[in-house]
């Protein structure tokens, strides 16, 4: 049987960048998803405020994450068949032609030496075993000012490097986006739409062509701008794999080539959102 874990990373809450409003909830959403629907076994989950773990802090300071990074990846512990997947959502910056991923107590004044830079990230997560190795980053965010170009490119790279399965919330000249009406990121929106539609996308390839439809769908309507995700899944054969767990039986040779298909599940994404707002407003009247 697969054995699939995470780890899930959220911060609204920085001590020297401006907060986030959703990005805690984003991390919670994914970490309810991976438990609840895909059986994920094992979810390491840090935000401003998840408990401790056996009396360690999980606030998602550099030291706490650069600790699970360096221990759990230490040596391998997953084989074939295996899937462990990262997501964090929070600030990322690109300094000195390098992506880094901001834990809480980051300091963008001093970058290297207490951020985390990604292709760490990815070399540990590969240190793991397991077959599939899934990085989603929302954190295209950089205080919401127009600093040149984003994180991504560099991170790009070293992801076809270590084929590890990478899905990027918007292209580097972006940025992504946080919605008030759905109290979520449009990115984490499109992403848990897809996953969650019956395992429908249930390979790269189709969650791909999903998110590059819906997110830009739903930053229009929100916030009249431009977010384009992408998705990067190197060697080729990896565009099959995304979610070996959850029961989806889907998995191997899934091709998404009808439009139509799509917008169906759009049209399905868009009435369970609708009926989400509807909830909600129900409850403030």
């Amino acid at each position: 049987m697969a054995k699939n874990w995470a780890i899930a990373i959220g911060i609204n809450q920085y001590d020297y960048l401006q907060p986030l409003n959703y990005a805690k909830r984003d991390a919670q959403l994914m970490q309810e998803f991976l438990g609840n629907e895909a059986d994920f076994e094992r979810i390491f989950f840090f935000s401003d405020d998840s408990p401790n773990v056996a009396g360690k802090s999980t606030r998602p300071t550099r030291t706490n994450l650069l600790r699970i990074l360096r221990q759990l990846f230490e040596n391998p512990f997953m084989g074939a068949g295996d899937n462990f997947w990262f997501f964090f959502s929070g600030h990322g910056i690109r300094y000195a032609d390098r992506d880094y991923l901001m834990p809480c107590d980051g300091d963008p004044e001093d970058i290297e030496n207490t951020a985390i830079a990604i292709n760490f990230v990815t070399e540990r997560l590969r240190r793991c075993g397991a077959d599939n190795v899934v990085l989603i980053l929302d954190a295209c965010r950089n205080e919401g000012k127009k600093t040149g170009e984003g994180i991504g490119r560099q991170t790009a790279e070293e992801a076809r490097q270590q084929g590890v399965i990478s899905i990027f919330s918007c292209i580097p000249q972006e940025y992504s986006y946080e919605i008030e009406a759905l109290q979520q990121g449009a990115f984490t929106t499109a992403l848990l739409e897809g996953l969650g539609i019956q395992g429908k996308c249930a390979t790269v390839e189709r969650l791909d062509q999903y998110l590059k439809f819906r997110v830009p769908e739903l930053v229009r309507q929100y916030k009249n701008t431009r977010q384009t995700p992408y998705l990067i899944a190197e060697p080729v054969n990896k565009s099959h794999l995304i979610t070996q767990v959850a029961g989806y039986q889907a998995v191997g040779t899934l091709h998404l080539n009808s439009r139509a298909l799509v917008q169906d599940e759009v049209a399905v994404a868009r009435r369970a959102t609708a009926t989400s707002i509807n909830s909600k407003i129900q409850i403030l009247n």
